[in-house]
């Protein structure tokens, strides 16, 4: 489920990031992604994982959210079970936009 959420931002996105939950897992310096997880339980798996691609030219971060369900079957391979749009996604991605809320200027 892709999502923006326009600012200027009273933190940075690593702290904007941690207040929802999610820890940095990494940077794709390609593709200009950070990548983000969160747990749903003890494990690694079922999980949030959220892409993010920062604007600061127009104060803007992109959001690219889906649900991991489990790990990916083939090693060296990213395939994995996900989820883009259902239920539980959007609530996800509505439970960060109202938690991002309190940190935009106004």
């Amino acid at each position: 489920m892709k999502f923006v959420i326009k600012g200027p931002f009273k933190e940075n996105v690593y702290n904007l990031i941690r207040e929802v939950g999610y820890r940095f897992q990494g940077k794709n310096e390609e593709r200009k992604e950070l990548s983000f997880i969160r747990s749903l339980g003890g494990s690694d798996y079922s999980r949030f994982h959220l892409y993010l691609k920062v604007n600061s030219e127009i104060n803007e971060i992109i959001f690219n959210l889906h649900l991991d369900q489990k790990r990916p079957i083939y090693k060296g391979v990213p395939a994995h079970s996900a989820e883009y749009e259902s239920e539980i996604v959007k609530n996800e991605a509505e439970r960060i936009k109202q938690t991002l809320k309190n940190y935009i200027f106004k």
